[in-house]
């Protein structure tokens, strides 16, 4: 697994990896038990996020309203699958590469690496534990009101996600093994944050062609603080 350490301003980075999608052979059963069922419709909504994902403009515009809102409520969730990405994936890996720009120390690179991860393990950890406690308020409070529990449901799902990205974090941290590489690609990255956006955005789009990832560019530009 690579993951790239992209800078965003002159002195801020934000790790970044691009996992190739798995075949689409639909999502296995469920084994029993609550916890293991919710985590099975997760990955079916993920799943569906990421079909949408890759089909993008190839999909004709749904005619009803129930259509066009679930294809945003798809989108909305590949923008956010792809944020938690990295955290998702690390939690199965036990070796991998840190690409970070060749214009920064080694011991610096790793040092921010692991404050992102810290962060996030705390962060989720957080999360995990509020949304849990809500999500079983809210599953009590509104057992006897007919119909889904949507209030329910939206935290369960939080509640997998948050549980998820903690994992990773933790994998990250303490049992992942690291291999560093300088990159000067990515220290190109550091250089056209200043530039307008009509002239830095072929640049990334170089950039991004040399380290042969596909979403590097809109990630680029949603983290970015220049503009």
């Amino acid at each position: 697994m690579d993951v790239f350490l992209v800078p965003v301003s002159t002195e801020r980075y934000e790790p970044y990896c691009e996992v190739p999608d798995e075949p689409d052979h639909g999502v296995a059963e469920p084994a029993p038990g609550f916890f293991r069922r919710l985590v099975h419709r997760f990955k079916e909504m993920i799943a569906d996020a990421e079909r949408e994902r890759r089909q993008g403009a190839q999909v004709p515009r749904a005619d009803s309203w129930m259509g066009r809102a679930q294809a945003r409520t798809l989108r909305w969730v590949a923008e956010a699958i792809a944020e938690q990405k990295l955290l998702w994936h690390l939690r199965k890996q036990t070796a991998a590469c840190l690409h970070y720009p060749d214009d920064v120390q080694e011991a610096e690179a790793v040092a921010v690496l692991r404050f992102h991860l810290a962060r996030d393990l705390k962060k989720h950890r957080l999360w995990l534990a509020i949304d849990s406690i809500l999500m079983v308020f809210f599953g009590i409070v509104l057992f006897p009101v007919p119909g889904p529990n949507v209030v329910g449901y939206y935290f369960a799902f939080r509640v997998v996600g948050h549980y998820l990205s903690y994992r990773g974090a933790r994998q990250g941290l303490n049992e992942v093994a690291w291999i560093n590489e300088a990159s000067e690609p990515l220290t190109e990255l550091r250089r056209v944050l200043a530039l307008d956006p009509g002239v830095r955005e072929p640049r990334v789009h170089a950039v991004a062609e040399t380290l042969r990832l596909e979403h590097l560019v809109s990630f680029f530009e949603r983290s970015a603080v220049s503009t």
